[in-house]
């Protein structure tokens, strides 16, 4: 595929749509249906689905049965652990081998023109960015995910909380699963203000901005505390009423959901005619203005608070903006 068809390429080999970000027209007023029903197969494909159908099948085919979750054995614990590595492994690799390793698409559509491989840091571990996000992924953040994941079903096992059955509460639990995105953007735009703040940014959430030119492997390339905030959105199915397969698929969007935002490509072609949008323009501008985008556009809440960039000159104006509004105020302080 020609990406000038759809974008441009400065000096520096990095290319920015021609179209600017924007947000889903699903929280806006006055309503837009007709954009609504247009925007509206993107909420589920391929994504959503593909996430929800995950949960599924680690319900049926890695979960035991209920009454060996109301213990925490090793073997159990151990087994969904290995699996959930050996899934993460395969999907996020498999992307990471395409486009970064064989390089299957060369720079087409690559926002960043450089390759996370040819640029050494002393930020991260051996210098290297791809093994630095890898060991922190399979380090810290996968036993974390498990930890969670365990936590859950062990309290619906036991009846700690509520489990309500689909057969029961089935328009309750479809409209639940409908908002799993919703939370999920709720609860990341809330944390991921929280931890720009400077301390927290400085302690925690740096090591994640340390991958300026993201790759699949960046994903959930994150400081413990944030792996444990990000990842414990599932928390939410056990405050609310809800069921453990929505609390799985909660965390697989988490999780596995972790990587269109940072496959630092615009479009994954899958022929010559045809491809796959990442919707990531909005998050790699985060990565590289830093203090913009902190959700990630199914819900308007960087346009309300005034941090939304869209790529072209008007989120840049605006950003200019505020930064001078904030060194003024900084200069000001006694």
């Amino acid at each position: 595929m020609d990406d000038l068809k759809y974008g441009t390429r400065n000096k520096r080999g990095d290319w920015a749509p021609n179209e600017p970000a924007g947000t889903a027209p699903l929280f806006v007023f006055p309503p837009r249906p007709l954009a609504l029903l247009k925007w509206l197969p993107h909420y589920f494909l391929p994504y959503n689905l593909l996430f929800a159908l995950s949960a599924v099948a680690w319900w049926h085919f890695v979960l035991p049965d209920i009454e060996v979750m109301k213990t925490l054995s090793v073997g159990w614990m151990l087994r969904l652990f290995l699996v959930n590595c050996a899934a993460l492994l395969v999907f996020f690799g498999i992307i990471e081998l395409r486009l970064y390793i064989l390089r299957s698409q060369g720079n087409r559509f690559k926002y960043n023109g450089k390759w996370p491989s040819e640029q050494k840091s002393k930020a991260f571990f051996f210098e290297n960015q791809n093994l630095d996000n890898m060991l922190r992924t399979f380090g810290t953040g996968m036993p974390i995910w498990t930890a969670i994941e365990v936590a859950i079903l062990y309290a619906y096992a036991n009846g700690y909380v509520p489990w309500l059955t689909f057969a029961a509460h089935p328009v309750y639990l479809f409209l639940l699963a409908l908002v799993v995105p919703v939370i999920h953007e709720t609860h990341f735009f809330l944390l991921h203000r929280a931890i720009h703040w400077g301390p927290l940014y400085r302690w925690v959430h740096s090591v994640h901005h340390n991958s300026v030119n993201p790759s699949p492997w960046s994903s959930l390339s994150m400081h413990p505390v944030e792996q444990f905030g990000y990842l414990g959105v599932a928390f939410w199915h056990l405050i609310i009423p809800s069921n453990p397969l929505l609390a799985l698929y909660q965390l697989h969007y988490a999780g596995f959901g972790a990587i269109p935002g940072h496959v630092g490509f615009d479009k994954v072609e899958l022929t010559e005619d045809i491809s796959v949008d990442s919707h990531a323009y909005i998050h790699y501008l985060h990565h590289k203005y830093f203090e913009v985008n902190y959700g990630d556009g199914l819900i308007p809440f960087d346009r309300w608070f005034g941090t939304f960039h869209d790529g072209g000159k008007d989120g840049e104006a605006r950003m200019q903006a505020r930064y001078e509004k904030k060194k003024a105020r900084a200069n000001a302080a006694p």
